[in-house]
């Protein structure tokens, strides 16, 4: 009797998941680079203060060396993962290392706020250019299947811890040294990677070479830029400013005649019927929920450790120092949990653990107890939050053509940025403007956890739509044969 030694499924997904050391290397070069980025957007947070009184700028400006950065990160993302997609994924890539790097040697040697804060902005021009095409570099490279979901799911790992150990190193380097070794920091990222990836990664574009849609990408630029700008200056002044309702409008109108534009142009920047698959649309809403939702719980729970517990910077440091250790924990275990239940299912219940394990925090008092519950919890949250990670980001890509991987990875990565942008401005000044700390704290909790819960219902019913509607695809196409 013959004996099967067909390999089976589990056995299949385990050799697949192997990866080879050159697929480490390239692994290595792109998570270093999305590491550095992720560093950034929290490693001068605690040096702000120092900052300031080092370069003359005042308290109301320093919110501009936040902003300053976020702006063009934000407003670019889907302009340079176009240009990659068209011209070169890697070349891009090598150009955004190269500047963030300069940048940030600017930002170091800083000598006046001007030059600081041209520094900061074109380390975030550096990131636009960064982050859009090192993802497609990522899904390109790893096929579609457990190597992509590994390679996912250590880039999403790192993403996260990146952003605490911004928090712990920056308290750290700017206690030891000074805030400039913030700035440094980053610059010896640069120099690392910067030397190793044109030997490691493979070039990548798309066959064809359609003109680039100037209209839509001042459009969508435009937009962007305007919506970031007036609600990270909303987050320090309000919604009452001149400037901010002007930006407001601008951006929404930009937005909506990049619509307009992308329905009508041969070439469009980002397709719309790729927006209008379910996929993309319900997973990106997913993303956007858990990045904006779980930046505004580790913010107003920083100002709550601080102001009202009394902790001082390098202890709230080491409280979401806990939560990146999980982190790593939860990258590492992503990927099978995917494996075994599929990213649908995953990213929603990613999305109720966050929003449900954020309740808990609504507990919070003023005994050192709280300490403890504030920990526990924003670690068990941000283990979900880095499932919900991993998983969108799968469920937006998966299926799209190498040839679009850009676009798709480019909405991926905008969510992202915005919803690291908007979830603080939205919510945050609910807790800075409220009379009693305590009493906005808890209201800003209530909030994060019925939107994060009610964006998992919406999820989980428009992804099981898009499911039954590619099963009959699937069975028509079949009996058509």
């Amino acid at each position: 009797m013959a004996i099967d030694t067909t390999p089976t499924p589990v056995a299949e997904r385990r050799t697949a998941a192997r990866l080879s050391t050159r697929d480490r290397l390239v692994l290595f070069v792109l998570c270093a680079a999305q590491f550095m980025v992720a560093l950034d957007f929290s490693v001068l947070n605690v040096a702000l203060p120092v900052l300031g009184a080092d370069l003359g700028m005042s308290t109301s400006a320093l919110q501009w060396a936040v902003t300053a950065f976020a702006l063009p990160s934000g407003g670019f993302l889907l302009l340079f993962g176009r240009i990659g997609d068209l011209y070169g994924r890697r070349r891009l890539f090598l150009c955004g290392l190269a500047l963030f790097g300069a940048a940030s040697l600017l930002a170091t040697l800083a000598w006046d706020p001007a030059s600081f804060l041209t520094g900061r902005a074109l380390q975030g021009l550096g990131a636009a250019a960064i982050v859009p095409t090192g993802m497609s570099l990522l899904t390109t490279t790893f096929p579609e299947g457990p190597a992509r979901d590994r390679a996912l799911g250590i880039s999403g790992t790192l993403l996260s811890l990146g952003f605490t150990v911004g928090m712990v190193a920056g308290g750290v380097l700017t206690d030891l040294l000074s805030w400039r070794s913030t700035m440094g920091l980053l610059a010896l990222f640069a120099l690392v990677v910067l030397p190793l990836a044109p030997r490691l990664l493979p070039e990548s574009r798309t066959p064809e070479r359609p003109r680039l849609d100037v209209p839509g990408a001042v459009a969508v630029t435009g937009g962007l830029l305007a919506l970031i700008y007036a609600l990270t200056t909303a987050a320090e002044h309000g919604f009452g400013r001149i400037d901010v309702l002007v930006a407001l409008v601008a951006g929404l109108v930009l937005l909506a005649a990049f619509v307009a534009v992308e329905s009508r142009t041969s070439a469009p920047l980002v397709s719309l019927p790729m927006l209008r698959r379910r996929t993309v649309a319900w997973g990106n809403l997913g993303g956007l929920v858990t990045f904006s939702m779980m930046s505004t719980v580790v913010f107003v729970l920083t100002l709550y450790l601080q102001e009202v517990l009394g902790l001082g910077a390098f202890e709230t440091g080491l409280v979401f120092g806990v939560q990146g250790v999980l982190s790593v924990v939860a990258g590492s275990c992503a990927p099978r949990v995917i494996g075994r239940f599929g990213a649908r299912r995953t990213l929603v219940g990613a999305l109720a653990g966050q929003g449900a394990v954020g309740l808990s925090l609504l507990a919070l008092g003023e005994g050192g107890w709280s300490v403890v519950l504030a920990t526990a919890a924003v670690s068990l949250a941000s283990m979900c939050h880095l499932g919900a990670i991993i998983s969108y980001g799968l469920t937006v890509t998966s299926g799209v053509p190498d040839e679009e991987q850009g676009l798709a990875t480019g909405l991926v990565t905008s969510t992202q940025q915005v919803g690291i942008t908007v979830g603080i401005p939205l919510l945050g000044v609910l807790a800075t403007t409220a009379t009693d700390l305590r009493t906005g704290v808890h209201t800003v909790l209530v909030l994060d956890a019925v939107i994060v819960l009610a964006a998992a219902v919406l999820v989980a019913v428009g992804l099981r739509v898009a499911r039954a509607e590619s099963g009959a695809v699937e069975a028509e196409t079949v009996g058509t044969r």
